[in-house]
């Protein structure tokens, strides 16, 4: 079944360039893997979980992983796969009037490596700095003195600084460094060989890692911790509401990044095998990254005489460059644990970072004509601009915690519910997206099943947390702890310029043939299989 035409926008004569392949399965499996497993499993698993339930948490962990994060995973599998395009040409291929969100996607992606660059800028640096425990024996000091933290309004709110911070800038420019290089080598030659040399050693460190946390005093206690049930957790919706936003998340679906990974598969390939075991090795990661965690945090709290639960940061920018620090500087050892750790946390920022770039690169190129290493410069080195004005000044941690939570609570799921609803009840195109998966994949496991939850139990689990999130945000705003007029420059700021380079890119002519195409013949594939 072909797409309904699009009406021609500016399509060139000429043929479209061949499009790159990843070199094989196993290759775009590493890098999907190398893109699901990222800060987001270190930082926030450990603390969602210990939050939200302790060992129990892994029932609606689990319920979410196979009931909403693999069937999501899927559709951006096959939309990419079948369509053959950048986000934008892919669903403008579905339907002429939905290029838009494909660029509503680019742009999300395009905001959010501007501030996960930062991130992995301060992994590298405090990789550096673990060698001879720099912080010494006032780690929170010491973080807030080396991104320069301060500027705070006359009300004592946080406000905007236009200081520059060097620690930082430094690092960032080597992250920025190296992400647009990868990309500009290609997708076999970049992306697909950095994550074969970075997911294994990652996979290596970690385990080393995680195996000398549990021989510290006191790791016990830190796993039962993250891991005795609290049972009564599970009538609390908010549970089973963190539990479906992990893992949307971590398997960074919904935003153009496995769409776009996809796009560069072969004809032939296992759209459900390689989905299943990208989905299980990233949630595989997020456990052991909870034990690592929470191993570490019982020597903590041993240490200093304490319960776990009376510990401070145990999540996010705390959890990593405080709390974790402040264990090194403790444990026999440290600084060996403080280098495998901040290493570790490098190199997932890393493969993450460059799949993010990735979906901004593959639709400027596509849109504009351009080759790969012109494109990479005409999106990559305003969006690294924007890094430095926006994150890289003492201000920086302020502006990334609200444009953090503005573009991923509201704009990805926002992103996530229109896709699921045009395509599941508006065009009605799952019969086929469905077709196509289990017609290409070495088994037919996909069924009416997918589509009910594609067409009702994503959007309708979504909705609920977009409109809370949305009606918390306009009557109480973010958090206390920021202005409302910070919150409206940088969180909805943050969105609204979203919205217009959506108009704009959607408005412009394309110089490639995007109308030109034709999907996989799949009465032609049936025969065959």
């Amino acid at each position: 079944m072909a797409s309904t035409p699009a009406a021609p926008q500016g399509s060139h004569p000429s043929q479209a360039p061949a499009r790159e392949q990843w070199s094989g399965q196993v290759g775009f499996l590493l890098a999907a893997i190398g893109s699901a497993i990222g800060l987001g499993n270190i930082w926030r698993f450990p603390g969602v979980a210990y939050s939200n339930g302790g060992g129990a948490f892994v029932v609606p962990y689990i319920i979410a992983l196979l009931g909403v994060g693999i069937p999501v995973l899927f559709l951006d599998y096959a939309l990419g796969h079948r369509y053959r395009g950048s986000a934008p040409a892919v669903f403008r291929r579905v339907h002429a009037g939905l290029e838009w969100l494909g660029w509503f996607q680019v742009f999300i992606c395009f905001i959010i490596m501007t501030y996960y660059a930062v991130i992995v800028a301060w992994a590298l640096r405090y990789t550096v700095f673990s060698i001879n425990t720099a912080w010494g024996d006032d780690a929170a000091g010491f973080f807030q003195r080396y991104i320069g933290l301060g500027e705070l309004s006359s009300s004592g709110t946080p406000a905007y600084s236009f200081t520059p911070v060097a620690g930082v800038i430094i690092p960032l420019i080597l992250v920025w460094a190296f992400g647009i290089l990868t990309i500009a080598r290609g997708v076999s030659n970049g992306v697909e060989k950095a994550n074969r040399v970075f997911l294994p050693l990652l996979v290596v460190m970690f385990l080393t890692l995680v195996g000398r946390a549990l021989l510290l005093p006191g790791s016990t206690d830190g796993l039962n911790a993250l891991f005795t049930p609290n049972w009564a957790a599970l009538s609390d919706h908010r549970v089973w509401m963190a539990a479906f936003g992990q893992i949307f998340f971590s398997l960074s679906v919904g935003f153009g990044i496995m769409l776009t990974y996809a796009s560069y598969l072969k004809r032939r390939s296992n759209l459900v095998g390689t989905g299943t075991v990208a989905a299980f090795a990233n949630s595989a990661f997020e456990i052991l990254a909870g034990i690592g965690v929470f191993a570490t945090l019982g020597f903590m709290a041993h240490t200093q005489n304490v319960k776990v639960s009376e510990l401070d940061d145990i999540a996010g920018v705390g959890l990593s460059f405080t709390t974790f620090p402040t264990v090194i500087s403790q444990m026999p050892g440290g600084p060996v644990f403080g280098v495998l750790f901040f290493a570790s946390f490098t190199m997932a920022g890393l493969t993450s970072f460059i799949s993010i770039i990735q979906v901004v690169i593959a639709a400027v190129s596509e849109k504009l004509g351009l080759p790969t290493s012109r494109a990479v410069l005409v999106a990559g080195l305003p969006s690294a601009l924007l890094s430095f004005i926006l994150f890289g000044t003492s201000s920086g941690l302020y502006t990334l915690d609200v444009v953090d939570a503005f573009i991923n609570n509201i704009g990805v799921v926002f992103s996530a519910i229109v896709m699921c609803v045009a395509l599941g009840i508006v065009l009605r195109r799952l019969p086929v997206i469905e077709r196509h998966l289990n017609l290409v994949s070495e088994s037919r496991m996909i069924g009416p099943w997918w589509r009910a939850v594609i067409m009702v139990l994503v959007p309708l689990l979504l909705g609920v947390m977009l409109v809370q999130t949305v009606s918390s945000y306009i009557t109480e705003g973010y958090t206390p702890d920021y202005s409302r007029s910070f919150e409206l420059v940088f969180g909805w700021g943050a969105l609204l310029m979203v919205v217009i380079a959506v108009a704009a890119m959607t408005l412009a002519r394309w110089a490639t043939p995007v109308d030109d195409f034709t999907p996989l013949d799949l009465d032609a594939l049936e025969e065959v299989k």
